[in-house]
């Protein structure tokens, strides 16, 4: 049984070479409170070791943000901004945002980025036709383009036809991604320049969202909602020194975990990315501002 996750630090726990890999930088440090782990994949030998592309990986664990602890939420959001901010290629400073909510917002552990998309304060209309007054403003679009089951049309169309008509400096794509371990569900947030291809965290990929493909920088913010059954019988049975039982094997089918409140994890976690996306493409902005935009 293989180790399945998209989570980067989890890739490098879980894999036997990772200190011998040069190509690997990881730091640590502390942003409104919460825990952030950075991890640089800097070559190609390291990207096929670890199983992602290269790039800058940042790592947000929001434990206290769960634990609905006093003015988290607040934090959570200056924090991820401020992440975000960092991401963001300086040649898309001030440029045209497009912001997708990947998934399917009738599957609660799918629906992360369609539930944050619509926390997102769409600007590109009111910049457009009223530029004097919302001259301190940054175009902005926001779009659930949902999936091919439901549209019939591949995700990666409906936003390529979208950019096409908008050409945005960069874009922000917000996807529900699989963990490796029960105890990062809803407890963490990734935040990659490499892009995403959605459907990946459980065996589903489709066209990969990147630089590549759309021909301008992605920032990819990933919430782990799922743990792929037969990662989770691996991990146990690693623990237990090899041990293996007819219940592990059961978790060898395809089967996806994930929490009991599930709801209002994604509910709770989707209202703050889509806050902190407002508050890094719009600076002037705080929560309490963003609560009035959208009340």
């Amino acid at each position: 049984m293989a180790f399945r996750t998209d989570l980067a630090v989890e890739a490098i726990e879980n894999s036997d070479k990772a200190a011998e890999l040069r190509q690997v930088e990881q730091t640590e440090r502390t942003l409104e409170g919460f825990s952030v782990r950075e991890v640089d994949i800097l070559g190609e030998e390291a990207a096929r070791e670890l199983g992602k592309p290269r790039g800058r990986y940042l790592t947000l664990e929001l434990t206290a943000l769960m634990r609905r602890e006093e003015d988290a939420f607040p934090r959570a959001c200056r924090a991820l901004s401020t992440l975000l901010s960092e991401l963001l290629p300086e040649t898309a400073k001030s440029a045209p945002i497009l912001v997708t909510g990947l998934g399917n917002r009738m599957i609660t552990p799918d629906a992360i980025g369609p539930q944050a998309a619509d926390h997102v304060i769409a600007t590109r209309h009111l910049v457009e036709h009223e530029p004097d007054i919302f001259s301190s403003w940054r175009a902005v679009s926001a779009l659930a383009p949902g999936v091919l089951g439901q549209t019939g049309i591949e995700t990666g169309e409906v936003v390529q036809g979208v950019m096409d008509r908008i050409a945005p400096g960069a874009v922000i794509a917000v996807d529900a991604l699989a963990a490796g371990r029960l105890s990062r569900l809803m407890r963490t947030v990734q935040i990659a320049d490499t892009g995403i291809t959605p459907g990946a965290g459980v065996g589903n990929a489709r066209a990969a969202f990147n630089k590549e493909t759309l021909g301008v920088p992605v920032i990819a913010v990933g919430v782990p909602t799922v743990v792929d059954g037969a990662t989770l019988a691996h991990e146990i049975g690693a623990q237990m020194n090899g041990a293996s039982c007819e219940a592990l094997d059961d978790l060898s089918s395809p089967v996806m975990i994930t929490t009991r409140d599930i709801d209002r994890e994604v509910s709770d976690i989707a209202r703050m990315i889509g806050y902190s996306i407002n508050m890094a493409l719009h600076p002037h902005l705080s929560v309490t501002d963003i609560d009035l935009y959208l009340s």
